[in-house]
């Protein structure tokens, strides 16, 4: 099972205030599919990110690859 840790869009009213979930999902699922885990909560308006950062960790020593954009809100965050 290839996993992957990435965004996922929840904030879709009002327009122009996007927040996103970071999840754990398999890699055939599509952006807004079921996702095996939700890891945090991020807000670009706000620029806040919140995260468990121990099921971060734990996910990815069982070989998880996070995405571009995840990596560096992790390095934000720390």
């Amino acid at each position: 099972m290839s996993v992957s840790i990435r965004l996922r869009r929840i904030g879709k009213n009002p327009k122009k205030n996007p927040h996103f979930r970071i999840a754990v999902y398999q890699k055939t699922v599509n952006r807004d599919g079921r996702c095996l885990e939700e890891l945090g909560f991020y807000s670009p308006i706000e620029g806040t990110v919140k995260m468990k950062k121990d099921r971060f960790d734990y996910w990815v020593s069982k070989g998880a690859q996070p995405s571009e954009t995840v990596k560096n809100l992790v390095k934000k965050g720390k």
